[in-house]
């Protein structure tokens, strides 16, 4: 008689596998839900976006960038996903309802929203100019405000609840050194999000701020210098960065109507253990 093979389709294992496929599909499969990932041209939402795509999700890259955005596209076409391109200006409303409009004609609904366009900066505090004060205000604080009111208007209005992720920063959880006016911006990214949280929670829209620790990327090569490498490195338990993939679970699990259903107004950090060390 020949035993059974580990997958043969008659076996408990097989059985068993297809079981919890099936649920996790249930608690985290995206599947018919449309998502926004305005920044998503970038390093960090870029792998966020692929991850809902690889969920079942059809994502809407934003940004500004078309040949970042198409290559973006084609790598989550390549493995089975669906997704296109819409530029925008984050920080423009206009452009923000251009954008929600287009979401709705051609995908018919939206169903969960990430705000994750920003930028940094490494001027001395004494040295900051108005100019680039407003510029990281501008895009790391009212692009949220903007994207949140414009998309938030609609999730509340349609009734069938939703999930927003806004990006939110180590920095406005502890303060670090060189970055004034980015920590600035994101503590108030993580105040708005808890209000928001509490105010549309009856309407069954999320809200919450996906917290990523040291992801090189764009925004931060600048103050990545090699003392500073040193310092995040002896402060951080794991002794390495984080890499842009290890964010889709998280971005899984605040998106999902069902695994992540009863999460809002969370912080939630994904940085091997850096918040964690003292001494």
């Amino acid at each position: 008689m020949t035993r059974p093979s580990r997958y043969d389709e008659a076996s408990p294992n097989s059985i068993l596998f297809s079981l919890m496929s099936s649920y996790l599909e249930q608690l985290f499969g995206l599947t018919g839900r449309v998502a926004v990932v305005i920044g998503g041209t970038g390093e960090l939402c870029g792998a966020m976006a692929a991850g809902l795509a690889g969920a079942g999700a059809e994502v809407v890259l934003v940004g500004r960038n078309a040949d970042k955005a198409r290559v973006r596209v084609d790598r989550i076409a390549a493995a089975g996903g669906k997704a296109w391109f819409h530029a925008a200006e984050a920080s423009s409303k206009a452009e923000l309802e251009g954008l929600r409009d287009a979401v709705l004609q051609k995908s018919g609904r939206i169903d969960i929203v990430v705000n994750g366009a920003g930028i940094n900066s490494a001027t001395p505090f004494l040295d900051i100019t108005e100019e680039e004060f407003d510029r990281i205000v501008r895009v790391n604080l009212k692009a949220v405000f903007l994207g949140c009111q414009v998309f938030g208007r609609h999730l509340v209005a349609a009734g069938q609840g939703g999930s927003i992720i806004n990006l939110g920063s180590m920095a406005a959880v502890m303060p670090l050194s060189r970055v004034f006016t980015y920590s600035a911006t994101k503590g108030a990214v993580h105040n708005l999000s808890l209000n928001l949280a509490r105010e549309w929670a009856p309407h069954r829209v999320r809200v919450n701020v996906l917290v990523p620790g040291f992801f090189p990327a764009e925004q931060n090569k600048k103050v990545l210098t090699p003392d500073r490498v040193a310092s995040i490195m002896g402060h951080t338990p794991m002794k390495r960065f984080g890499e842009a993939r290890e964010l889709i679970g998280a971005t899984l699990l605040l998106a999902g109507d069902a695994a992540g259903s009863f999460i809002t107004g969370e912080e939630l950090i994904v940085d091997g253990g850096y918040h964690a060390m003292t001494i």
